[in-house]
């Protein structure tokens, strides 16, 4: 036998072997295969193909492939959507991979051809050998009669044996390993001896399956004899006239005779036990048709419960439960004194928003308290497929109604509290978009007659109270939102997380972890230094986490042998890291001296305020600008805009014109990690700019928030309470706000703006007036003026 060796690019196939003689068609997804076959079609059109030993390798190397694989003709390409390529390759002759390349964009192997083998078998054992192919494939044709009239003809024929053998692998129905180990045979006797052995089992397990399909026929005879005689039975009892106790279907009767619904439903219902009758109860139709009739049987048509018009009663419900929360109190109690007004009030279609863990959960619960409603949650966080909502076509196979109805069917009654949480969270696939379908549920005018998929009968939801929650409205489809009365629950103040925490957070985690209140007393001062070194949050949860974490500590304490004869476990500020560690945060504070190029900004994020020290550096350069510190488009154009406006009143500043083009300027906001955006820190990045260029120190006890334009206007900006609190938690005792926000600031509680000056400033010329140290701005001013002079 001699061996040639040649160099070929190589394409590796998974779950495919490819054999000499076979003309054959794959797909190939991967960018290197293709490369490689693209490659072959412009140089000779051969290619070395081998399957993969294990094909979720996605990047094999040489030991992942076998070492047998077939040299073949690429005869055609055709490219498909999906990034797909279809090959049509003939196979050509064996050859063994000596050496693998993958440097390059395909796979690159040398190549060692095998010739047919010089071993020659003489007449008689071939002559046998076909022999004994033919008596087994006989055999094995009688269960795979398709292959035996492509096969069948090689040997009614002359044909060699290796011909006959070629054919065989190709076109009988092998897994790719069986036609591999084919492929590796040495010889063509062993090539002979494979075939008879493949054949041979293969025919082994076809004539297991054949008795086994045999056994399950004559169990699937006797199971439709047995029903026959079933039925028989039935109609001889029904003619004696021995009935059995009532069935399912006089059951369904029973419960239609007594539901309170329209006539619509009730016909419906009556044509659906009148079907469900004459199904087979075996069949699977009977069980679905089921599970319908009951669905409709369990709504609550015209059940209902009477709600509470005592408004006292209802306050004080609403003040036993929540600190605060006074708008949504303030809603809660109007849709009362109306309805007790007008016997009936619409009721209205809340959407609470603000951070987490500030009450907007709970307050629904206590809604439901207050109005002697049923309370029904549902989750909205993460649904993308509308029939969530709209529920299932009964025709598909474990259909369902949705979670409105579903809501409505757990609640017993059609005037229910049903509280959409996370309304903000839901999103839209290929299945559906799930706000969409939400629109009709929200809307007053479209929900009296509400149609859910599974049910098929219109639904009266105009009596249900819905209240969604949602951390950010910005998220909401505006079609959605404006179905919404939207009620903000903004951050909790210290104070009211004081009151929140010795009201309610300390009673209930004494309760859960099983302490009587004469066993743990948490001092006021312990409480407060909780709220400034151990949590930073708009909402309560960390801080009801940390009490949590204090009485399980006292727990451990109380029932601890030697710390029995204690009677009282007093937490104080001084032995409070005892029980917590080391404080968590340390307050925020405004800097102790005035400094140039440093301004105090005030910024809002999804757990409440915060304060930005802005820093600015100016270098000798060609007029750069350098921002960093994570910011997002937005902030960086506010930046921009500020230097501009800078550059434009440069003269009134003594600032000579080519200052600009000679200097360089970084802004640096710290905190790098965290990104930020928006365009409220305008007039902080130009003040602080404008303070690096002159010289001119700003006031440390000073913070501010405004958009700038290129004309040095401030414009309004949001989330002022968050901002004003942040001032006051960092001692800052002036703080500038646009003039367009001044409405917003009647609004804010005493308790925040008390110890801070709110100056409202329209023009960045009021923003630096208050910002500079005066001093320093007059000697600068003076010089300016006697520059112009000279």
């Amino acid at each position: 036998m001699e061996n040639m060796k040649i160099d070929l690019p190589v394409v590796a196939l998974r779950g495919l072997t490819v054999l000499p003689e076979m003309i054959i068609h794959f797909d190939l997804s991967r960018e290197q295969s293709k490369a490689a076959v693209e490659y072959a079609m412009q140089e000779g059109q051969q290619i070395f193909l081998v399957a993969q030993r294990n094909p979720q390798v996605e990047k094999p190397d040489m030991k992942a492939l076998y070492e047998i694989g077939t040299i073949a003709r690429v005869k055609q390409i055709t490219r498909l959507p999906n990034q797909l390529n279809r090959v049509l390759v003939e196979g050509v002759s064996k050859a063994r991979l000596i050496e693998l390349q993958t440097d390059r964009e395909f796979l690159w192997g040398t190549l060692e051809r095998i010739e047919d083998s010089a071993l020659e078998i003489d007449e008689y054992e071939e002559e046998a050998m076909l022999r004994s192919l033919r008596d087994v494939f006989d055999t094995y044709v009688k269960y795979y009669p398709k292959v035996g009239k492509t096969i069948g003809r090689y040997f009614q024929t002359k044909h060699p044996l290796g011909f006959v053998l070629n054919q065989m692998a190709i076109n009988i129905p092998f897994t790719y390993e069986q036609r591999q180990s084919f492929l590796e045979e040495p010889d063509i006797r062993s090539a002979g001896e494979r075939m008879l052995a493949m054949l041979i089992n293969e025919a082994q397990v076809a004539s297991i399956r054949a008795q086994l399909a045999g056994k399950v026929k004559e169990k699937v005879d006797k199971n439709q004899k047995e029903y026959i005689l079933r039925e028989q039975m039935n109609c001889i009892r029904a003619e004696l006239g021995d009935k059995d106790s009532a069935s399912d279907a006089e059951q369904f009767e029973e419960a239609l005779s007594k539901l309170k619904a329209d006539k619509e439903v009730k016909e419906k219902l009556k044509k659906e036990i009148n079907r469900f009758k004459h199904l087979s109860p075996a069949s699977s139709e009977s069980a679905v048709e089921r599970m319908y009739i009951e669905t409709l049987l369990e709504l609550p048509w015209k059940q209902s419960t009477k709600d509470s018009n005592d408004l006292q009663k209802a306050e004080e419900i609403l003040n036993r439960d929540h600190y605060g929360l006074d708008k949504v109190k303030e809603r809660i109690l109007e849709f009362l004194a109306v309805r007790s007004l007008t016997c009936k009030g619409e009721a209205p279609i809340l959407c609470l928003v603000g951070p987490p863990g500030t009450g907007k959960t709970s307050i629904a619960r206590s809604v439901a308290a207050s109005l002697n409603k049923k309370y029904v949650r549902i989750c909205l966080g993460g649904v993308r497929d509308e029939a969530e909502i709209r529920g299932h076509r009964k025709t598909y196979v474990g259909a369902m109604p949705g979670r409105i109805i579903e809501g409505i069917q757990q609640a017993g009654v059609n005037n229910p509290l049903m509280l959409l949480d996370e309304i903000d969270k839901v999103s839209s696939d290929h299945k559906g978009d799930t706000s969409a379908a939400l629109l009709e549920v929200l809307d007053p005018e479209q929900n009296c007659r509400f149609r859910d998929h599974y049910v098929e009968l219109p639904f009266d939801l105009s009596e249900v109270l819905f209240i969604a929650t949602a951390n950010d409205a910005g998220s909401i489809p505006k079609p959605l939102l404006d179905r919404m009365e939207i009620i903000e629950v903004t951050s909790y103040t210290a104070n009211e997380k004081f009151h929140i925490a010795k009201e309610h957070l300390v009673a209930k985690q004494l309760s859960k972890n099983g302490i009587k209140t004469e066993q743990l007393s948490i001092s006021d001062s312990a409480l407060k230094e909780v709220i400034a070194s151990y949590t930073r949050e708009a909402g309560v949860r960390s801080l009801e986490r940390q009490i949590g974490a204090i009485c399980r500590k006292a727990a451990r304490a109380i029932v601890a042998p030697e710390k029995k004869a204690a009677r009282t476990i007093k937490i104080t500020t001084q032995n409070l890291e005892k029980y917590l560690g080391k404080p968590k945060y340390r307050a925020d504070k405004a800097n102790e001296t005035d400094e140039v190029g440093i301004v105090r900004g005030l910024a809002w994020t999804s757990v409440g305020g915060d304060t930005l020290q802005i820093e600015v550096n100016v270098m000798p350069g060609k007029g750069d600008i350098e921002l960093t510190g994570k910011l997002g488009d937005v902030m960086k154009e506010s930046a921009k805009a500020g230097i501009s406006y800078i550059r434009s009143v440069s003269d009134e500043y003594g600032i000579e014109a080519e200052y600009f083009k000679e200097h360089d300027f970084h802004i640096h906001i710290p905190e790098g990690a965290v990104p930020k955006d928006g365009p409220s820190a305008g007039i902080t990045m130009a003040t602080a700019v404008l303070s690096a260029i002159t010289g001119i120190p700003v006031n440390c006890k000073v913070a501010m928030t405004g958009e700038i334009t290129l004309r040095g206007r401030v414009l309004a900006i949001g989330g002022l309470k968050e901002k004003l609190l942040a001032a006051k938690m960092a001692g800052i005792t002036k703080v500038l706000v646009p003039m367009e926000n001044e409405k917003d600031v009647e609004e804010i509680s005493a308790e925040i703006k008390s110890g801070m000056e709110i100056c409202f400033v329209e023009r960045m010329d009021e923003v630096i007036a208050h910002a500079f140290v005066e001093n320093t701005v007059a000697k600068r001013k003076s010089v300016v003026q006697r520059r112009k002079k000279a």
